[in-house]
């Protein structure tokens, strides 16, 4: 029997200008701290600073909304970093000793950061004498002077250059060798022993002729550029680590590696000092680690400022991040959880002042950045408006909530500022206020929620370029954990010399690893939310503006229904506190609901008009009336031979036999299934016809695509009953005349089972529904064919809207559903999507994305696309992220596929697995443990940076570039060339539209750039969203399938050109 396959009739243009005003594409801006940062920069004047990482990303930040992102072409490790002040340049040195010079560039009315111009120093020996290896010509530190026109560059074989920056080539004949400088240095101090590598360079803040240069030997040495000779040397016999000059030039302080710093008076009369002023090992006498930077800073209220990096006892206090302040008899030694990296003062740089009067104090540390506000006693820390580190604890789930009400949002920030209240004079002294955000005010507010592995669930205002934190919850505080323990023991030891002070908020450990959050829910309305965990805790909390002391009420749900033949081999569950306990103003819990077992929850969702809420596990779902503190529903979903699920994600004992064994059973079974398929001579006959037909068609008439088989899963799959989603609808469940409240739930089996509930109806001016009890009946049950685990469930409307959130419709919020029109339900699996009619449950319409794309369902969200060119016309579409990191959208309820991009690396899981939707067609994912990377599908709602610099632009005018660099669109995610995408204004730039009468550009262009992320090699998330077994398995076959693939293609096509057609 012959197959037809029939045309589909080609591209409407109407419709494709329509997906261009939808739809666009583009990764616009990174969220949180800089992963792996390695250098650290500061303009006092145009006070912006700059950081760089070990993946080679330069960024720059301001105001809060001022940021600037570009990335070396090469992977290497930013070393160090100097500003031109006040030109809006930046000198990066990398690892691989070349040098770059990054300018932000006005243009379209904003700026932008861009690589000018780069150096690779010579790599033949006379770089740095005729003697010397090649391996010697290694650039060790940088310094600018002359207003930044010139570079000195301290070498390991102790030579020093000086660059031209302007074009980055070096001065001839103006090197500064170490023979030169050893023919100052007196005879007994010489002893045939070599400088070693420069360790230091600074300039004399008055006059810019004289530089300070320090050998790693100990001598320093102050070099005058106008005579070309040596003024002064300081014979130091300690191995130097930095040098600092003081205001005025009459002091200099040096540090070395034994732990010390000495103090050196250049006012002595004589040109070569033998000793120090005073040397001092301020955490001696035993022996101490180096201290690696040290800062000498005056004041006018008299006495001084010593900050220095390191210096710790080696034996005692070794392995402690460390730096400390001192000023006149106050010592203060800021503790930190993770390594320092740099380290500067906000402080008086003008020449003609007397004194430095340091304000602020920023160290950048390798997870986090901290500030001090260094005029306030006590030297606050001040609280940071963006950077803040994500991952302080390491983030298992997260949530999105969009167009906020002001009420909320106020009380929430209310919350916020009670739980850190600042000193009124550290209000407004964040030091890092360059730029301005041209960015127009959102038009709403939008909340990103994480959950952490401690317990804890941040509130975020991701309205904006700047992710800035406004609220913090805790819930270890509702359970019996050894924290309190530790934190006398830490207490203790706090009282000891040195003067220790925690700093930061960077803390990786947890208390408990059940405490982890892996769900939240959020009613922006009702100010209710629900936050569940990994030991089955379900948490229902609400707001409060005041601290309150109330006991919370505590409900198990058996989810296992007294089955017998199960045996719970997991964690224990936690153990509440009894009796009344104390909550600050914020989030309060009011229930607590225990799972039993106590497995991970899977699914949670919340209904605040009928005050249910529903969860779910890997054992069934259960659904919980918290007005009345009571359970509604309880339905296990295992299946007989699912015994992988009673182990939990923390037990030890899981079975690897049985899942190798049940792996070797599917790839036999697959085999003997294929061995029966026998390929006859007729079915390759059709086969070459296919080929020939698909030859001669027309290139403009679209054919319908060839459909993958797929198998399908086994129903004694492991896990197959965990719980992937829940949904309330107010729908037509029993008949096509009555409508009401049901729960719809989706498993790992692709079983769908339907609830009809039946909820007390609310009086009218009521806001609590009546205390009767809610019961709720099995409506339908649904079984998919292929058992492919379901990801999501939404109801349409009659006119095929998506059904509006509780409390929008009663409250004039939204369009009020259309409840004449035939209601559907829309089932989105990992392998299709389908629509089905209600209330009799027939298939409408579907899409099988694996058949026709080969990959699976990962996530799904309803996003509303608003038109760029009218504001009024709008569309509701499914947008789906795939395990290649594929994003697709579909229309609704029509199915038909829109648009599709590559968004993620496929070979990122965990990426791929904490992606989270807008309902305005934006998207959040990790790129780094403490990296969010904010992307757009709309055309019209894009969030990215729009800002400028007070910078005399046509002083510095633009010079013809080497070679022109491509501004990148990321500097951690997958890099894509933009060609202008957007105006000033945040619209597309009709320059770069794409029209009739434009020329298409070339297919590379366009294309994004096959260039591995920088944090792709060695980034490991802790736990990141929902990562499963199938999301492994895609990535441990993803190499051989596409060999296999290959291989099978290329046998294919040998077959087909061997057949004779008759």
């Amino acid at each position: 029997m012959m197959k037809f396959r029939f045309r589909r009739q080609g591209a409407d243009p109407q419709r494709e200008k329509l997906k261009q005003e939808l739809f666009a594409f583009s990764k616009t801006v990174e969220h949180g701290f800089p992963n792996q940062p390695s250098a650290l920069a500061f303009d006092p004047e145009l006070r912006i600073m700059a950081i760089g990482t070990r993946s080679g990303a330069v960024k720059i930040y301001g105001a809060p909304g001022v940021e600037f992102t570009g990335l070396h072409r090469d992977t290497a490790t930013v070393t160090q970093m100097h500003f031109l002040h006040g030109r809006g340049r930046l000198l990066t040195l990398l690892d691989d000793n070349s040098l770059h010079l990054w300018e932000i560039i006005h243009h379209n009315g904003c700026a932008h950061l861009e690589e000018a111009l780069s150096f690779q120093p010579p790599s033949r020996p006379s770089f740095d004498s005729a003697s010397t290896p090649a391996s010697l010509t290694r650039i060790t530190v940088v310094l600018l002077v002359a207003d930044g026109d010139t570079a000195v560059l301290g070498t390991e074989g102790g030579s020093v250059f000086f660059l031209d920056v302007t074009t980055l080539t070096l001065f001839e004949g103006q090197a500064l060798h170490p023979d030169e400088v050893l023919r100052s240095v007196p005879e007994d101090f010489r002893c045939g022993k070599a400088l070693g590598p420069v360790e230091s360079l600074q300039r004399h803040l008055q006059d810019p002729n004289k530089i300070l240069i320090g050998y790693s030997r100990g001598l320093l040495v102050i070099w005058n550029e106008a005579t070309r000779c040596v003024d002064h040397v300081f014979l130091g016999n300690q191995q130097l680590e930095s040098l600092c000059w003081g205001r005025g030039g009459g002091t200099i302080i040096s540090s070395h590696s034994d732990g010390s710093y000495a103090i050196w008076s250049t006012d002595t009369g004589s040109s070569s000092t033998p000793q120090p002023t005073l040397l001092t090992t301020p955490y001696g006498p035993f022996p101490c680690k180096a201290i690696n930077k040290i800062l000498w800073l005056n004041c006018e209220s008299g006495g001084h400022f010593i900050i220095f990096s390191g210096g710790m006892p080696r034996a005692s206090y070794g392995d402690r991040h460390c730096v400390s302040v001192m000023r006149a008899e106050t010592l203060v030694t800021l503790d930190f959880t993770s390594r320092v990296i740099d380290f500067f003062t906000v402080h008086n740089t003008r020449p003609e002042h007397e004194f430095d009067n340091p304000q602020a104090l920023a160290v950048l540390l390798e997870e986090e950045l901290v500030v001090l506000d260094l005029q306030t006693p006590g030297w606050p820390t001040v609280p940071a408006p963006y950077l803040a580190p994500l991952h302080s604890s390491a983030i298992t789930c997260s949530a999105h909530v969009a167009n906020v009400p002001s009420k909320l949002w106020a009380r929430i920030v209310s919350a916020g500022e009670q739980q850190s209240p600042q000193p009124a004079s550290s209000a407004s002294s964040w030091p890092i206020t360059g730029g301005r955000n041209l960015a127009v005010e959102p038009s709403q507010r939008g909340l990103l929620l994480t959950g952490h592995e401690d317990g804890t669930v941040r509130f975020w205002d991701a309205s904006g370029v700047a992710l800035r934190p406004l609220y913090k919850l805790s819930t270890a505080g509702l359970f019996q954990t050894d924290c309190e323990h530790a934190d006398s023991l830490t207490q203790a030891a706090e009282d000891d010399w040195p003067p220790f002070r925690k700093v930061g908020c960077f803390d990786p450990y947890s208390d408990d690893p059940r405490l982890g959050v892996q769900k939240v829910a959020l009613c922006k309305y009702t100010a209710q939310m629900v936050v569940a965990g990994t030991a089955g805790q379900v948490l229902v909390l609400e707001l409060s503006d005041v601290p309150t002391e109330q006991a919370v009420s505590v409900s198990s749900v058996d989810l296992l229904q007294d089955r017998e033949g199960f045996t719970w081999k997991g964690h224990e569950r936690l153990s509440p506190r009894t009796g009344p306990l104390p909550w600050p103003a914020g989030f309060q819990p009011q229930v607590l609901v225990q799972c039993l077992p106590p497995a991970a929850v899977t699914a949670v969702t919340l209904h605040a008009e009928w005050s249910l809420v529903a969860f779910g596990t890997s054992h069934g779902f259960g659904l919980f009336d918290y007005q009345r503190k009571s359970p509604v529903l309880a339905r296990c979903t295992l299946h007989p031979n699912d015994s992988l699920a009673m182990e939990g994600p923390l037990s030890r004992v899981k079975s690897l036999k049985k899942s190798l064994r049940q792996s070797f059973r599917r790839i036999r079974k697959s085999r003997v299934s294929g061995k029966k398929r026998a390929v006859t001579a007729s079915s390759k006959l059709q086969e070459a016809n296919a080929q020939l037909a698909e030859q001669a068609c027309p290139h403009d008439v679209e054919m319908t695509p060839v459909q993958r088989r797929i198998e399908p899963r086994s129903a004694d799959d492991s896990l197959s009953g965990v719980v992937r989603c829940l949904y309330f609808a107010d729908t037509f469940l029993r008949d096509a005349a009555h409508h009401g409240p049901t729960m719809w739930a989706g498993t790992n089996s692709g079983s769908v089972f339907a609830y009809a509930l039946e909820v007390p109806a609310v009086t009218a001016g009521g806001e609590k529904r009546p205390e009767q009890a809610v019961e709720a009946v099995l409506g339908k049950e649904v079984q998919l064919m292929h058992r492919a685990p379901v990801v999501a469930i939404a109801v349409l409307d009659g006119r095929g809207r998506p059904l509006p959130e509780p409390y929008e419709a009663s409250r004039d919020l939204a369009q009020a559903p259309d409840m004449q029109g035939g209601h559907a339900v829309l089932i989105a699996s990992e392998e299709q999507f389908k629509v089905f009619t209600l209330p009799k449950v027939s298939a409408k319409t579907k899409f099988k994305l694996t058949a026709h794309e080969g990959c699976r369902v990962r996530k799904v969200a309803l996003a509303t696309f608003t038109s760029v060119a009218c504001e009024d016309y709008a569309e509701t579409c499914l947008a789906c992220l795939t395990n290649l990191g594929d994003v697709h959208v579909f229309s609704v309820p029509g199915l038909r596929p829109q648009v599709h991009y590559s968004c993620i690396r496929k070979e990122d899981i965990s990426g791929i697995a904490s992606c989270v939707f807008t309902r305005h067609g934006q998207g959040f994912y990790l790129i780094s443990p403490s990296e969010f990377e904010r992307f757009s599908l709309s055309a019209r709602n894009v969030t990215e940076p729009l800002c400028d610099l007070n910078i005399s632009w046509s002083h510095y005018a633009r010079r013809p570039r080497l070679q022109e660099s491509p501004k990148l669109s990321q500097a951690n995610g997958t890099p894509s060339i933009i060609l202008d995408p957007r105006s000033s204004d945040g619209q597309p730039d009709p320059a770069y539209s794409k029209g009739a009468d434009t020329p298409e550009l070339p297919e590379a262009t366009l294309s994004p750039m096959s260039i591995d992320s920088a944090t792709s090699g060695d980034t490991t998330l802790d736990t990141t969203g929902d990562l499963t077994v199938e999301d492994v398995k895609d990535f441990l076959g993803s190499s051989e399938e596409s060999e296999k693939n290959l291989r099978n293609l290329a046998e294919d096509e040998a077959r087909a050109c061997t057949i004779l057609i008759k």
